[in-house]
């Protein structure tokens, strides 16, 4: 693989990628989502125009389709990771599926695991080029290293240019042909230091999460607080 030539021992990952711009100072953080986020996710795509799922689909899939897909996402089998913005709006998407290696057009010497991981990404249209994308890499690439899992495959439209920058920037082999692309990464394996930096980056997105929650949650309150006095007020006369 070309990914071994330029990284001879695995692709790493790191978790120094931060949101640019005046909107977002702070790190992106990546939450694990769950069952509970199944109704963020579905708004989530729903947002999506014509363009972006065919980019993140292949195809143009309507909306009942795409209620389809989110209906049976499994969050056993699969990993789901988001990126939330200030407003707790879900704005980025990576899904990684573990799929046998026989269901994947995976080159028979990359690795000798039964599984390999599949990696697929949307970001919302107004935050984009905050790197979120690759973020969401990393942490899928993480993840993936401590499930004992050594090749992360993607595969995506050749007109498809972010998925293909992301693809390059963490040295996976690209293949093109009749208008799509796959690529690999050769991934290293788990060590404590990605077992660690897994758990604290997971621990570190849900308390900023809490945190951003409760805070949004006061703000509400506070503006409310002066209609309810008034009320307390009329009930007292």
């Amino acid at each position: 693989m070309a990914s071994l030539d330029r990284m001879p021992h695995g692709y790493h990952g790191n978790n120094a990628t931060q949101l640019d711009g005046n909107r977002h100072q702070s790190p992106i953080r990546v939450k694990e989502l769950s069952e509970r986020d199944r109704r963020r996710l579905l708004m989530h795509f729903l947002e999506l125009g014509d363009s972006d799922r065919l980019l993140r689909f292949g195809t143009i899939l309507p909306d009942e389709m795409v209620t389809r897909y989110v209906q049976r996402l499994d969050f056993v089998r699969d990993t789901v990771f988001g990126v939330f913005d200030a407003e707790l709006v879900l704005v980025g998407v990576g899904h990684l599926a573990f799929v046998p290696c026989d269901m994947k057009p995976v080159p028979s010497a990359a690795t000798e695991k039964e599984r390999v991981a599949e990696f697929g990404v949307s970001v919302a249209a107004n935050a984009r080029s905050f790197g979120i994308g690759s973020r969401l890499f990393e942490r899928a690439a993480i993840h993936c290293r401590n499930e004992d899992v050594d090749t992360l495959y993607m595969q995506c439209l050749a007109t498809n240019h972010t998925m293909i920058h992301i693809a390059r920037k963490a040295g996976m082999e690209i293949h093109r042909a009749h208008g799509e692309a796959d690529a690999y990464l050769k991934l290293a394996p788990a060590n404590p230091g990605s077992m660690l930096q897994e758990a604290v980056e997971q621990q570190v997105a849900a308390l900023d999460y809490t945190i951003r929650a409760n805070r949004r949650a006061a703000t509400q309150w506070l503006a409310e607080l002066p209609s309810h006095l008034g009320a307390f007020k009329e009930e007292q006369k």
